[in-house]
């Protein structure tokens, strides 16, 4: 089978170390960032780096200059926290589809996130994603974006669930805070390493045309992960109430397991805290 080449759109905290790790795997790999002083980043790690900044108005014709020659776009680039921007964020893609549709692009990887589930004390499978008041509704309509019979390339949809590892330990999240909501309900949350893992596998394996959830396999109570990761750092532990028994949302990976042949590097979240 041939090498294919990779566009990774948006070498952040997940991209920068995916594109890296498909450089090291043999593959030519171009990637894009909105940092001018993070261009010679890229570039020590193996990725051709392109200087790009998104949104409703950027000509496709800016973005085709990643795309050039690559078979596969890895789309990492997640939604601002601001509410106006996460409104704005289906629009701010919609030059990546008119520069994919001119593009040698056949393949897309778009990374979603769990988000899109409503906050209900059940397992949510991939099913169970649809326009809520708790959902994130803006992140389903980018999803449908790259998912239209009618497009020449095929999309796999991942959505993550919360992520961690270098730089990004959970541990700091609710350290020293009280009174803290939903002690009971179970996290879902994903290690770097599988995070990458994952994206390299649909690849390799030629996983296409799904939505899959991705998180660690095993989910301790809100309460149990976030003391223990606060403790693992010294912090001191949140403190939780014993008034909110709610419980939350537990997405289910099982369409990931039958579909993919992959071991996931860091099942256990508690034990994944030593990687962070």
């Amino acid at each position: 089978m041939n090498t294919p080449s990779i566009a990774v759109l948006g070498c952040g905290w997940l991209g920068l170390p995916l594109g890296s790790t498909l450089a090291q795997a043999g593959y030519q790999v171009a990637g894009s960032t909105t940092t001018p002083e993070k261009l010679a980043l890229l570039k020590a790690n193996g990725i051709q780096p392109h200087l790009l900044r998104l949104g409703p108005s950027t000509p496709p014709s800016e973005i085709a200059p990643l795309l050039a020659g690559s078979h596969v776009l890895v789309l990492s680039v997640p939604p601002s926290r601001t509410a106006p921007e996460r409104a704005a964020y289906p629009a701010a893609l919609a030059p990546v589809v008119a520069a994919v549709a001119a593009s040698a692009v056949r393949h897309v990887v778009f990374i979603s996130s769990t988000g899109v589930y409503p906050d209900e004390p059940r397992l949510m499978t991939e099913a169970d994603a649809v326009a809520t008041a708790q959902a994130e509704n803006h992140l389903l309509q980018a999803e449908a974006l790259f998912g239209q019979p009618s497009q020449a390339w095929q999309t796999a949809v991942l959505r993550l669930g919360g992520l961690m590892g270098p730089g990004r330990a959970p541990g700091r999240f609710l350290a020293g805070r009280t009174e803290v909501p939903q002690a009971q309900a179970p996290v879902n949350m994903l290690h770097l390493d599988d995070a990458v893992g994952v994206v390299r596998a649909v690849i390799e394996q030629q996983c296409w045309g799904v939505t899959l959830n991705v998180c660690a396999p095993a989910h301790p109570t809100r309460a149990a992960f976030y003391q223990t990761a606060a403790a693992h750092l010294g912090l001191p532990a949140p403190m939780f109430s014993p008034h909110d028994e709610r419980s939350g949302k537990c997405i289910d990976t099982a369409l990931l397991q039958r579909t993919l042949s992959y071991k996931f590097r860091h099942p256990e979240p508690e034990a994944a805290l030593n990687f962070c």
